[in-house]
């Protein structure tokens, strides 16, 4: 189910504050409620990573719900994932600079040693699913709120820039937030880090609210640079600005972009 407001200021808000309703709606989607179906009545059986692998239906639900859809193909690959002894720093999957593979190895790795899928996997991968399905419909016709709900989602698990930088769609949420230019991308990794670390406190991402606050600010943003073809607003920033805005400019910024009084 795809939900529009006009901005994504506003459906990002929309579908956050309803996060139950939006997932509940997922969930009763006939295509969904078929595949979590099968998902939940077979995946229990599977007691080996080629098993897994090799049903169409359960690997491709698993690899969605930890957004490795794209992946889903490169079956000899992921069985090296999920071969991989997370105690070992050096092993395959921790290796890899994208943690979603360390997450899946964590959620599915068990299977090397025969050991079946436990409940509380399951319950968090039909989860993970419904919320990568919200996630993906918002983004088809406004990527802006694909790429907000996605920082809320993984905001807790980010340590470092590092992290942040890892991964596409953090970084530009926090590069648009922050008002980093493109062409920070060009530079060493270790100075792309310094212009993030100097400018946010990455342990404040572990609070919920600043998190919210970080995402009030990138939705407007968004809003301004891709949801308007001229952005008079944007006079009001100074390139310098660490990104910050009130909620009074924040309302303000709405009532000018949307024709408020």
């Amino acid at each position: 189910m795809t939900i529009d407001l006009g901005s994504t200021f506003a459906t990002y808000n929309y579908l956050s504050k309803n996060l139950t309703t939006s997932l509940a709606q997922e969930a009763a989607d006939p295509a969904n409620a078929r595949a979590t179906a099968y998902f939940e009545e077979n995946i229990g059986k599977i007691t080996s990573i080629d098993d897994f692998v090799n049903n169409y239906q359960l690997f491709n639900y698993a690899m969605s719900a930890f957004g490795l859809e794209d992946m889903a193909y490169a079956k000899a690959y992921m069985k090296k994932v999920l071969e991989s002894d997370l105690t070992d720093t050096s092993s395959f999957a921790n290796k890899l600079s994208d943690s979603r593979f360390e997450a899946f190895a964590t959620a599915f790795g068990g299977l090397k040693d025969g050991t079946a899928v436990d409940s509380t996997t399951i319950t968090t991968t039909v989860n993970n699913y419904l919320q990568q399905s919200m996630e993906d419909n918002a983004g088809e016709s406004d990527p802006g709120v694909q790429l907000a709900l996605y920082f809320e989602r993984n905001a807790s698990g980010i340590k470092s820039a590092y992290d942040i930088l890892a991964d596409e769609a953090l970084t530009e949420v926090v590069k648009t937030f922050l008002g980093l230019p493109d062409e920070m991308a060009n530079a060493d990794i270790d100075a792309q880090a310094k212009a993030i670390t100097e400018r946010i406190d990455i342990a404040d991402l572990q609070d919920p609210d600043y998190v919210s606050k970080v995402l009030k600010q990138f939705t407007v943003l968004y809003d301004i640079e891709n949801n308007s073809s001229t952005d008079p607003v944007l006079m009001l920033f100074d390139s310098s600005s660490s990104g910050e805005i009130s909620d009074d400019t924040l309302a303000s910024l709405m009532s000018l972009k949307y024709g408020g009084a």
